[in-house]
């Protein structure tokens, strides 16, 4: 097992996040707020110059690496995009008769009221359920016309209709792959947004100083930046492992994302709160890019289901047999 990057996949992400910086870094954000509908406008023309569109992460395992590395880099920005469902586009999985193989994206929708932070595209979305149902979403009639007002403080996230495909209540055992890809590539967003909050906190302490020196020399201030940096590190190392576990096609990929999943939930907890106490009001005011980054997070750990139901999912997924480790033993 190797759970290191390729260093092909590790340069792209790179290259990806000089590319967002260089387009505008933060302001993406700021200016997709003011007109979701510019969402697409502001972001895939980046992406597409640095060939984002062109990975195959359901057939490739390296470009399944890279499509990792180019989420954690959006994460970093909080760029205004679902870059990870639109890599987990169901069109290249071989099913072109199905009628959600032409869409541009997938997500994961739960619930009798479903949502998604699709406010503002036009694209066309494929959808799966943790229950094994398929079908595609649209925005609702009433979500259509609230688009303008959604993007401040709702984080593009409005209401969306299910439409199901395939026989009712039936499962498809196919969808399972489908869930473990998304989710991880969504964790990879999320732990981008970590990777900078962090940044952001470490940088705020080194230069904001109190009672005459920075407040990095306190050591109350040096416990809760380790306790953010042990969490960051900690859902890095399972997302290479969940990544890797998706790349070798197991059994557990999805029992293996679900519980990626739950430790990145818990660690943007920690993360966040820790920097957004060392920022103090700072960090709620739009002025610190902290406020961005930590409300644009909300989707990814609220959606499509948060903590408690993740934990639920995952213990109904694995049942009493428990997760695959690597002292695990195998079958008898």
């Amino acid at each position: 097992m190797d759970i290191e990057l390729a260093p092909e996949a590790t340069e792209f992400g790179e290259s990806a996040l000089r590319s967002l910086g260089a387009a505008g870094g933060d302001e993406l954000v700021r200016a997709a707020e003011l007109d979701p509908y510019c969402r697409h406008a502001l972001v895939s023309p980046v992406l597409n110059r640095v060939g984002a569109w062109e990975l195959d992460p359901r057939h490739d395992p390296l470009e399944l690496e890279a499509a990792a590395a180019l989420c954690r880099a959006c994460g970093y920005w909080a760029t205004p995009y679902p870059v990870a469902e639109r890599l987990a586009r169901p069109g290249r999985a071989g099913v072109a008769a199905a009628p959600e193989a032409e869409a541009d994206g997938l997500v994961v929708v739960t619930g009798p009221r479903p949502e998604a932070a699709l406010a503002g595209l036009e694209s066309r979305f494929a959808a799966v359920t943790p229950a094994g149902g398929r079908g595609l979403v649209r925005l609702t009639a009433s979500a259509r016309g609230a688009v303008l007002a959604s993007g401040r403080g709702a984080a593009f996230v409005l209401p969306v209709r299910f439409r199901p495909v395939g026989a009712p209540g039936a499962r498809d055992e196919s969808v399972d792959a489908d869930l473990a890809l998304v989710l991880t590539l969504q964790c990879w967003t999320l732990l981008g947004m970590l990777d900078r909050a962090v940044r952001l906190a470490r940088e705020h302490v080194l230069v904001r100083e109190q009672f005459g020196r920075p407040l990095a020399q306190f050591q109350a201030v040096q416990f809760q930046l380790t306790d953010a940096e042990v969490e960051r590190k900690g859902v890095d190392m399972l997302a290479r492992y969940a990544l890797w576990s998706l790349g070798s096609g197991g059994a557990d990929a999805l029992a293996d994302a679900l519980a990626l999943r739950l430790a990145a939930l818990d660690a943007a907890d920690i993360v966040f709160r820790v920097a957004h106490q060392l920022h103090g009001a700072l960090g709620f005011c739009d002025e610190s890019p902290l406020s961005w980054l930590s409300r644009h997070s909300l989707p990814l750990r609220r959606l499509p289901v948060a903590g408690g139901a993740t934990e639920e999912w995952l213990a109904r997924r694995v049942g009493t047999r428990g997760l695959t480790g690597l002292f695990s033993e195998g079958p008898p």
